[in-house]
């Protein structure tokens, strides 16, 4: 491999924040890595999003025995990328919550993306050694289901495909407030490897009905207010659309993914190349975009071979 991936230097620890985003909701952000986000209820707390190790789950942690001393009862996992859910086992949760379809892919190629993240991503697998292995939901639901924190109700719903087939959205009625994992990001590139672009723009607008007040995105800072939240939507709205078309451009005249690499960075470029994560996401959007406008409807599984392959072949 000519190059090592554009996240594999990238060393340095990250500054976190601790921000309140309603009465009792919490984002906790580090500068374009995996976000986490707090619920806290009459009696216990949930956690949305496990972090990728147990070293960086005490992070939250860390931060949540600032606000509250409550018990942790619920960890709510978004999807299953292994970057989200392989700190689960720090919080000791009684439940951990799935939906149907971010299970099964749990059982299809969850060990497969969590050795292909640990090579793409060393830093988030510092302290890897802890992970005990593969996070298991105790409960999982088909369309949505509601937990009761007490008196606060949290609903928690797969709105349609996006980021993965199986993305839940947690939401939170008595503030309005939108916890939307990878579904909506802010000055941080989507990763779409595993992602359905068409789909995607239809869950943004499902995620955008609630007309949230404020959103917990999956990376970048906390989207306070309407205005903040509107404006992430519509950047990540752009940056599928300006990923996703000219790929498709390109399989439609039969190019290549060459070809396709080449449309896509000087469509967006000038407009994401200092997002979070841009040089990352890059390769594996685009390869995902050719694929499905090529009719590809399923993803395929990226294994740390297939990632260095394709590396290599676009980035050598």
């Amino acid at each position: 491999m000519s190059k090592a991936f554009a996240s594999a230097g990238d060393m340095a620890e990250k500054t976190t924040s601790f921000t309140e985003v309603g009465d009792g909701l919490y984002a906790f952000t580090a500068e374009g890595d995996p976000n986490s986000g707090v619920i806290i209820g009459d009696d216990s707390v949930m956690i949305v999003e496990a972090q990728a190790t147990p070293r960086l789950a005490n992070k939250v942690i860390e931060c949540v025995r600032g606000v509250t001393d409550k018990p942790i009862s619920h960890l709510a996992l978004t999807h299953y990328h292994a970057v989200r859910v392989l700190g689960a086992s720090a919080y000791n949760a009684d439940q951990i919550i799935m939906s149907d379809t971010a299970r099964a892919m749990v059982v299809e190629r969850g060990q497969e993306d969590w050795d292909s993240e640990f090579e793409r991503f060393p830093r988030l697998f510092e302290g890897h050694e802890s992970i005990p292995g593969l996070t298991w939901p105790t409960t999982t639901f088909s369309d949505a289901m509601t937990v009761y924190l007490g008196n606060r109700r949290v609903d928690i719903m797969h709105l349609g495909r996006a980021h993965t087939a199986g993305d839940a959205v947690i939401w939170v009625p008595d503030q309005e407030v939108m916890f939307t994992g990878d579904i909506v990001e802010y000055h941080s590139a989507c990763y779409c490897g595993d992602g359905h672009f068409s789909d995607w723009q239809h869950t943004l607008d499902a995620v955008a009905s609630f007309e949230p007040k404020s959103i917990a995105p999956g990376r970048g800072d906390a989207l306070v207010g309407e205005e903040m939240v509107a404006a992430a939507i519509s950047s990540t709205r752009d940056f599928l659309e300006s990923t996703y078309r000219p790929a498709a451009k390109v399989a439609a005249r039969g190019g290549s993914l060459k070809d396709a690499w080449d449309a896509v960075r000087a469509e967006c470029d000038p407009k994401f190349s200092d997002y979070a994560i841009y040089e990352h996401c890059l390769p594996f959007n685009v390869a995902r975009a050719y694929d499905e406008a090529r009719g590809i409807d399923t993803p395929r599984i990226w294994t740390a071979a297939r990632d260095k392959e394709m590396w290599d072949a676009l980035q050598g």
